[in-house]
């Protein structure tokens, strides 16, 4: 989204080809060419795309193009990496990297993820595309007395560990107090965050989400800082899910800082190792085994994670690991080797403390538990300490790393792909289209939330932003049907004990009115206020901006299912 703003600001930006590529077409071409008959990998969602396609100006003739050989523009249809092939012919050279991104969406919704970092590294430089590490040092700095710091908490995600360590880096560990917020520990707390602003300590309020009732109170508490009657040293630390309850005010004076798990295989890999110094790699007796172990853990936990994103196909249920998991597991790595007699290592144990109960402590399901067993032997076992090389998949891009230091370690990882296969996983490359075209479609509505096409053209014809959501307007008042007669229905499907159909089809039928009954009346509504006839409510503005961004408006969405 940065990217987009720049380029718009710079003028860089086709405005139309962006709002294609947020929201597709909004219609069907109807006075289009026919597809190829032979050309069966084409259905007719695609097809119709790339007709929507051809009326953009960079794009006028591509259609003719497929037509005349669409075996050429299959290789795309069927290519693993279709964002790194080739366009056919004199296309690969007349399109820039976006174009080539705005058409990919037309065959290859799947590779849409991908195209968008290659542009973004185009234009940008590839360190935008790497997620940073999370750093709380950095966040300090930007606080003060007056500035409470905020936890943003995801599934996965646990900061508390993090923070006890930089309190005890920053010499206050013994002047560190935390309460977990819940029923009756207001009293508590409002004693601690007192005490704390007193003697220069530091206060974590924990889990404010579950404490929705007191959040006024910490809203009062906060409103009533004086700098005067407070210790310089000291800081209050808050952590919170997302909640309509948390105090606007605290949130918009406060240092926000969330730390999701990384997303990719290779951030995590990144995050896990810049946790580790060269004293911890170094601090053990066997200090070369424990650096390939400690990778093969770091591996497993970045699988583990990993696999969350395909659903039912990577566990049967999406279980929230924590870097807590992975750090016990290195813990008892470590023990383990320094009290190890001969060189032996445990690789049962070590197996089965990692699988079984460090990460199968939160698996509940039979199936994930029998998943988690296998996956850590293939990550931490004697070949990955004694082979040279070992590798973790088929492909052979993932090996245990021969760096002895942090730095020779995290060059190492840079190597890696920046978007995985599922292979890395021990997964078949099937699992990745579906996974890969949600993902696709979940960053482009991202982009559009946060306002990438707000302004900027319609439709290829240049179509104003109005026309656009009129025609888009007329054509949904057209083929909305009348509602069902509920009488005549009653009459042809009775309520009766042998047909329990009849009631839910009666039951579905009064939802289906409801929402044609609110598309009759609100369409027309909006027509006239297009118009300047009647006044533009929020309402009908919203329904509107849905209607340009191609989504189902909310109060339609209200009164469907």
């Amino acid at each position: 989204s940065m990217c987009l703003k720049i380029l718009t600001g710079e003028g860089n930006m086709d405005q139309a080809l962006l709002r294609f590529l947020l929201t597709g077409p909004t219609k069907d071409v109807k006075d289009g060419k026919q597809k190829p008959a032979d050309a069966t990998w084409l259905d007719d969602k695609m097809w119709n795309e790339v007709l929507t396609l051809s009326q953009y100006p960079a794009f006028q003739g591509v259609e003719d193009a497929i037509i005349a050989d669409h075996a050429a523009w299959k290789t795309i249809y069927d290519e693993p990496e279709a964002h790194e092939v080739p366009l056919p012919g004199e296309w690969n050279e007349k399109l820039t990297v976006f174009q080539k991104t705005v058409f990919l969406r037309t065959l290859r919704l799947d590779k849409v993820t991908a195209a968008i970092i290659n542009f973004v590294i185009s234009e940008m430089t590839q360190k935008f595309v790497e997620p940073p590490a999370f750093d709380i040092a950095l966040s300090y700095n930007d606080a003060t007395k007056l500035t409470p710091l905020i936890f943003i908490l995801s599934p996965g995600s646990d900061p508390v560990g993090e923070l006890l360590i930089f309190a005890g880096n920053m010499g206050m560990d013994n002047k560190f107090d935390s309460v977990s917020l819940g029923q009756g520990q207001g009293p508590k707390a409002s004693q601690m965050v007192q005490t704390g602003m007193a003697t220069g300590g530091w206060v974590l309020l924990a889990n404010c989400h579950l404490f929705t009732s007191w959040m006024p109170e910490l809203e009062r508490i906060c409103e009533q800082f004086n700098p005067e009657e407070m210790h310089q040293d000291f800081r209050l630390w808050l952590t919170s899910m997302p909640t309509q309850q948390f105090p606007a005010m605290v949130l918009q004076n406060g240092v926000k800082m969330t730390n999701e798990p990384p997303k990719g295989l290779r951030a995590n890999l990144m995050n896990s190792f810049l946790k580790m110094d060269d004293a911890t790699l170094r601090d053990c007796k066997d200090a070369n085994a424990f650096r390939r172990l400690v990778f093969g853990f770091c591996f497993f936990h970045a699988a583990c994670q990993e696999r969350r994103k395909y659903g039912p196909i990577g566990w049967n249920i999406p279980y929230s690991f924590t870097n807590e998991d992975l750090t016990t597991c290195r813990r008892q790595l470590k023990y383990f080797l320094d009290e190890s007699v001969g060189g032996q290592i445990p690789y049962k144990v070590l197996q089965y403390l990692g699988a079984a109960i460090n990460y199968g402590g939160r698996i509940t399901d039979a199936q994930d538990k029998r998943l988690a067993n296998t996956m850590i032997k293939v990550y931490v076992c004697e070949d990955s300490v004694v082979t040279e090389g070992y590798k973790f998949s088929e492909s052979g891009l993932y090996y245990v790393s021969a760096g002895e230091t942090q730095e020779e370690i995290l060059d190492f990882i840079r190597g890696f792909p920046l978007t995985p296969k599922p292979e890395a996983f021990g997964m078949h490359s099937n699992c990745d289209i579906s996974c890969a075209q949600n993902e696709s479609m979940a960053l482009l509505e991202n982009i559009l939330s946060m306002g990438g096409s707000a302004g900027g053209g319609g439709g290829g014809g240049g179509d104003s932003k109005e026309d656009v959501m009129g025609t888009v307007a007329a054509e949904l008042l057209q083929l909305t049907p009348k509602p069902f007669d509920f009488v005549e229905v009653e009459e042809r499907f009775p309520t009766l004990y042998e047909e329990s159909t009849n009631t839910v089809i009666k039951q579905e039928v009064i939802r289906y009115n409801r929402l044609l009954k609110v598309m009759i009346a609100t369409l027309p509504q909006f027509q006239k206020a297009l118009k300047g006839l009647v006044t533009m409510t929020e309402e009908l503005e919203s329904m509107g901006n849905a209607f340009f961004t191609n989504q189902v408006p909310e109060n339609f969405e209200k009164k469907g299912y």
